[in-house]
């Protein structure tokens, strides 16, 4: 067994509080228990609680006292799978109604009492299930558990016609903006149509088709919420500083009266087979072709699934693998990966390869088929399964640093398989696999086995295929509902069969249980002899260690005109060291469960390490030799930049990164600010390894270098670990470039063409002053806190809820060493790009002139003065805080000070910044679009308009 690494990891998260179950004499009327599982001496496990209420609700809880704060999760055993076809993304849509109010809880007010609480809140919906979760602090337990039985128990007494048309609307948003006007958005829908037959609940996507949307009535929601949202369907978990007995005590109390609903039947298993290759083309406005392979599996049960996710890591995940040595690396493709992608019903194994531009998909997936040739050759070896496993084993452990995970899969596990903690049974069934069942799989599912084929090319280029389209998918047509679920519909809503019992006042929203004491995180700090400052915290939940080593050698330091160095000098480091080739340090790594990685940055060039403790220096010893022994080779120089170029052209791509880049020219003068940190294909193309040796040597240097330290080691073993680190020696650190900024004697819309474009970006962009924790910046980040900075701010209550011009409009403000930005922003529906600018016009100049309410300050008082204590709970999160404090100098008690001015500062104080900053005449709109067709609308603004031509 390879327990080994996780044993000590495992055990060490229960110790933070006791997994004991309430004493059935004890358990609350109603409250039945089920099952308790302690951790084991043995093997890895989440502690857990499972109980089930009289309505058939499932109660699973894991205390976790290490952080004060709580993981709420309530998931339905709903997703689009059981839609009927023809009222496609209907399961989608109802997570949407579930935040517009129920009975209790008054419209849009679910999102602000979670925010108000200082905490946060979502909701997610794929094929099998719908979650709604909420990560609060400790003493807002109960206000959630309100919350979430409000919904459950009296969401219909809510809906109206209103809310479900722009809930509808604020969902074709949704999919606009992340299907139909991204880049290969549409991929995944396409392939699934083609490897599914039309009756499959697979076949269609969880975010559903227009007209189908277009298709569905308030009763269809009336008749799917009772259907399908009955205590009997669901799951609620329960993690973080609770007490068992009073936490059962107010579930049964919000969840205890919910009239069970219609049972539920489990859906059947359903893996598809093809009995020919299929091959579809989709036409798209991108400019690397794209080709995605898909093989049917299985199910999630089946005995295959863990050796087909060991095929998928050794063919298509990590530099060792197949495709990236045989396809990537060799410069024929841009990027190729595999996995398997499993659902409740169904599997399959798919294969990604994303092309060069102009490339031939035919010979790519000849390649392709090369490959998998060769795989059959070669067989799997033993060290193969060693690295994966070594690597799933470390990465269980990571997974564990937070409760809001260790809830998901709890919660997730007993949804599926009735079983909260499964991590010991995977673990062990993956240790489990062998060569030979890796290599049965791939001759039972993959090779020369058929596939599913779809070809994405650029608009107009279909000759780039694969080969010529053979299958055109069919949608199921609306087979409406039989006699009987129409009558067991019409019946549900008709007589709003369980109608739950007000046994108590649930109009009012329970206080705050107590106060909670925030566990601001300890922090060490040193100086190496070389000058590198050090500054770290012990955290002992998980037996890991982070450490993030920040050089002054970003974008910021390189030579004008060099834009795109820093990254490139970053990602040749990691090509491999004198001693070691790139594969081989991947592979001491993933048997390891360690990782490396270096990135740049505007400021500064991070070289992040992350290990289990014991295998620390190690880890350390391989860091070392790929940060001061770089091979750079001009072979890896030339593929990299090669494909840094062909990637700058995929990245680029998108609406959101052109606003982006627009931004940057309208804001700044000087090439290091206006030109993209990654670079340009001028920039990158003038860049030779003798630039990247230069950078190197001149930059990456110990001078003005910053070590930050998170995890299981405390400030002497830490010391011990990188005394190597003090006999490194460098040239004197450059200063960064300043910024340059343009100014303007009025507001300018800068038009950057999107032709055909469904959607608009638009932002409003201005400078602002530099970085302070405790000064006007960060008071006028409360100023905008009502007016773009939560889910219930005036712009998105405008924009998203009132008008359903947009899946989400916000707005920031930060600040930089010379100077700082605040930026509106919003992706809408093309039609209403022109009110959209004057909906933000209109909100800012409010907000200005007139300044917040007493409601509003009151809620920004509680909203961020309570956030703290979610700030420190993973060795992320404290990283964060040490990183802050490094860079701007900050005193360590900068948060209590922010603390002190969010409960103190006058609303005058606030509504004066408000008139300094948002004044809407003081920005510039910058909209991406389709140019021809909203200039004339735009043209009324009065305004100057300047087309922005971006690269790419």
């Amino acid at each position: 067994m390879r327990y080994f690494i996780l044993t000590a990891a495992l055990l060490g998260l229960s110790g933070c509080g006791l997994n004991q179950a309430v004493p059935n004499a004890s358990l609350p009327e109603g409250v039945t228990f089920i099952e308790q599982k302690n951790a084991q001496n043995d093997a890895p496990s989440i502690p857990y609680q499972k109980y089930q209420l009289q309505n058939g609700l499932t109660v699973v809880l894991h205390p976790d006292t290490s952080d004060p704060l709580v993981h709420v999760d309530v998931t339905y055993h709903v997703g689009s799978a059981r839609e009927v076809p023809g009222k496609s993304g209907f399961a989608h849509f109802f997570e949407h109604m579930m935040f517009q109010g129920s009975k209790h809880v008054g419209d849009q007010q679910h999102f602000k009492y979670v925010t108000e609480s200082g905490g946060s809140v979502n909701g997610t919906t794929n094929r099998d299930r719908t979650n709604y979760y909420e990560t609060v602090p400790a003493n807002e337990l109960e206000k959630m558990l309100w919350l979430e039985s409000d919904r459950m128990g009296f969401l219909l007494e809510a809906v109206s016609q209103r809310k479900f048309e722009i809930q509808r609307d604020t969902v074709k948003n949704e999919r606009a903006q992340n299907v139909d006007n991204r880049p290969y958005g549409r991929v995944q829908e396409t392939l699934a149509a083609a490897l599914y037959p039309p009756e499959h609940p697979y076949s269609w996507p969880t975010i559903g088709y227009i007209e189908d949307l277009n298709r569905v009535d308030v009763n269809d929601l009336k008749a799917f919420f009772l259907r399908w949202y009955g205590p009997n369907n669901a799951t609620l978990t329960i993690g973080g500083d609770i007490d068992a007995k009073q936490t059962l005590e107010w579930v049964e109390k919000y969840f205890g009266d919910i009239p069970r609903g219609p049972d539920v039947a489990k859906a059947d298993k359903w893996p598809v087979t093809i009995d020919s290759d299929r091959f579809v083309t989709l036409e798209d406005r991108i400019q690397q072709p794209m080709l995605l392979m898909s093989w049917p599996t299985l199910d999630p049960t089946a005995e295959s699934r863990q050796a087909l996710d060991m095929l998928a890591s050794v063919l298509g995940q990590g530099r060792n693998s197949l495709l990236y040595q045989d396809l990537v690396k060799s410069g024929k493709v841009l990027s190729a990966s595999a996995y398997q992608d499993c659902a409740e019903l169904s599997c399959n194994f798919q294969l990604y390869v994303l092309a060069n531009r102009g490339q031939d998909l035919t010979q790519v997936r000849k390649d392709v088929l090369k490959v998998l040739d060769a795989f059959k050759a070669r067989g799997i070896k033993e060290d193969d399964l060693d690295q994966v496993k070594g690597s799933a084993e470390a990465g269980a452990v990571f997974g564990l640093q937070s409760v809001h995970g260790k809830v998901a899969q709890l919660a997730s596990n007993e949804t599926f398989y009735g079983e909260p903690d499964r991590l010991a049974s995977w673990l062990e069934s993956l240790d489990a696999v062998t060569t030979k069942d890796v290599e049965n799989v791939f001759d039972t599912f993959v090779w020369k086995k058929p596939s599913v084929n779809v070809s994405v090319v650029p608009d107009g280029h279909v000759a780039l295929e694969a080969e010529p389209q053979n299958f055109t998918a069919k949608r199921a047509m609306s087979r409406g509902l039989d006699d009987k679920e129409r009558a067991d519909d019409k019946g549900l809503v008709e007589t709003a069969q369980r109608q739950t019992p007000e046994t108590f006042d649930r109009s009012v929203a329970p206080s705050p249980n107590g106060a909670v004491s925030v566990n601001v995180p300890t922090l060490y700090h040193s100086k190496l002899g070389n000058g590198i400052e050090v500054s770290g915290a012990e955290s002992t939940e998980t037996p890991t260690v982070a450490l993030h080593l920040i050089l002054p050698a970003g974008s910021l330091m390189a030579p004008e005109g060099k834009n795109g160095l820093a990254s490139l000098t970053a990602d040749l480091i990691a090509e491999g060291s004198k001693t070691q080739t790139s594969e081989e340090i991947a592979a001491k790594l993933d048997r390891l469960g360690s990782s490396i990685s270096i990135d740049a940055s505007l400021n500064g060039t991070t070289v992040s390490v992350s290990s289990l403790t014991k295998h620390l220096r190690e880890t350390l010893l391989i860091a070392g030799d790929v940060l001061f022994n770089p091979a750079l080779n001009q072979d890896d120089f030339d593929r990299l930049k090669k494909q840094t170029l062909e990637g700058i052209r995929f990245s680029h791509q998108t609406p959101q990164w052109q606003a982006s880049q627009a931004r940057r020219e309208v804001l700044f003068k000087d090439e290091w600010h206006a030109l993209p940190s990654e670079g340009t294909f001028k920039t990158l193309n003038s860049l030779t390894l003798e630039d990247v040796k230069a950078f190197y040597a001149e930059n990456y240097t110990p001078n003005n270098a910053r070590l930050i330290v998170v995890g299981d080691i405390d400030k002497a073993g830490l010391l011990s670990a990188t005394q190597g680190l003090n006999r490194w020696q460098g040239a004197e650190a450059k200063a960064p470039a300043k910024a340059e900024l343009n100014t303007y004697e009025q507001s300018q819309i800068w038009l950057v063409d999107k032709p055909g474009a469904p959607q608009s970006v638009v932002q409003m962009v201005r400078h602002a002053m530099p970085f302070d924790a405790t000064g006007d910046m960060f008071r006028t980040q409360l100023a905008n806190f009502n007016l773009a900075g939560n889910f219930n701010s005036r712009l998105n209550l405008n924009l998203r809820e009132d008008k359903g011009y947009t899946y989400g409009a916000s707005g920031y403000v930060v600040g930089g060493k010379d100077a700082g930005r605040i930026v509106y922003q919003a992706q809408v529906r093309a039609n209403s790009t022109l009110d959209t600018v004057k909906e933000m016009q209109k909100e800012l100049r409010q907000m200005a002139e007139n300044g917040i309410t007493d409601d509003e300050l009151a809620f920004l008082r509680l909203a961020v003065g309570q956030k703290d204590a979610l700030s420190y709970e993973t060795p992320r999160d404290k990283a964060g805080l040490i990183a802050t404090i490094m860079r701007h100098r900050l005193p360590a008690d900068y948060k209590a000070q922010q603390k002190a001015i969010i409960g103190s500062v006058s609303k005058n104080e606030l509504n004066a910044l408000a008139n300094n900053w948002f004044q809407p005449e003081d920005y510039q709109i910058i909209i991406v679009g389709d140019a021809d067709v909203l200039k004339p609308s735009l043209s009324t603004l009065g305004l100057p308009i300047k087309r922005l031509v971006i690269e790419n």
